[in-house]
């Protein structure tokens, strides 16, 4: 079964100095805390983690999703979530930087009440690094430092100041991704309709165990959360993909069965159940259909 870490399970494989537990029983009001990112194992595990982080990383790397590898070899700002299957490989050289981590309870605390899952750095289909430029590199750590010493100091409020220097390095991140043509895109109805699809279908995923079953596995019950007609939807997403919405949520069940297949023990009837087949007879005959070759012959692939 995929792994999803806790914090108390980070503390235990990242001892470091600082480790006061904002404990969220005792406040309501979540955990948050701030490290130097001094050490750095050859390979963190491939998993989910129960909190959010967000890491400066100086020194070279490897971030590993289930789709995609990214290499680090500049200064960068990575955004980890509990939507997001990840891991960690470190390269030559040294490993410097920083990182904070804190609960969704601690970020949407007070006066933020936007939900820190849509952010779009932390979003399952987003970017989640940012590499910076000598300034930006400048003005993170000098926050990130502002971070550490708030945590050590007796100010009555310091966590509240805390909140404010997070969504100040959220924000400076977000501001310096590339603005593409997705604001012009995003202008029509189509294209609105069509990212309203893509957000429900990502908020599907991913699937934690074989007992949670997927809800929306057809075009009819994305037809019925959007409160939108069929037709509307289908050909809105057509327009703007040049695909079905039936061919994106098929793609979007087979990425998700790959990464079961490859990074679970689940056996094929827990993955065919957890994505919502009834039979793993239909599974099997979905993945082949769409994979070329049997869940099983997958799985095998991959382990060699």
């Amino acid at each position: 079964m995929e792994k999803i870490e806790t914090l108390e399970e980070f503390y235990q494989r990242h001892p470091a100095p600082n480790q006061k537990i904002f404990a969220e029983n005792n406040t309501g009001q979540g955990h948050f805390n701030v490290f130097l990112r001094k050490t750095c194992v050859t390979r963190t595990p491939f998993s989910r983690r129960d909190f959010y982080k967000i890491a400066l990383v100086i020194g070279n790397g490897k971030m590993i999703y289930a789709d995609r590898e990214v290499i680090i070899d500049r200064p960068a700002l990575v955004f980890s979530s509990p939507s997001v299957t990840s891991s960690w490989e470190t390269g030559e050289g040294p490993q410097t930087g920083a990182f904070c981590l804190f609960t969704k309870t601690f970020i949407e605390s007070h006066e933020y009440k936007s939900s820190v899952k849509e952010f779009p750095l932390f979003k399952a289909d987003g970017r989640h690094i940012v590499f910076l430029d000598d300034a930006q590199l400048k003005f993170i750590s000098a926050t990130m430092d502002k971070m550490m010493e708030e945590m050590d100091s007796d100010y009555v409020n310091k966590y509240d100041l805390l909140r404010s220097y997070l969504r100040i390095l959220m924000h400076e991140a977000l501001k310096n991704i590339p603005v593409s043509n997705e604001i012009e895109k995003n202008s029509n109805a189509a294209a609105r309709i069509t990212t309203l699809f893509f957000d429900l279908l990502e908020r599907q995923f991913p699937i934690d165990s074989p007992e949670q079953s997927l809800k929306l596995k057809t075009a009819h019950g994305y037809v019925q959360n959007l409160a939108v007609h069929t037709n509307h939807l289908n050909r809105a997403v057509k327009e703007v993909t040049g695909k079905t919405t039936t061919q994106h949520i098929a793609e979007r069940i087979l990425k998700e069965a790959y990464a079961l297949l490859k990074y679970t023990d689940w056996s094929i009837a827990q993955i065919a159940n957890g994505l919502g087949f009834e039979e793993p007879a239909y599974f099997t005959n979905f993945f082949k259909k769409y994979h070329g070759s049997s869940p099983a012959n997958a799985r095998i692939n991959n382990a060699e």
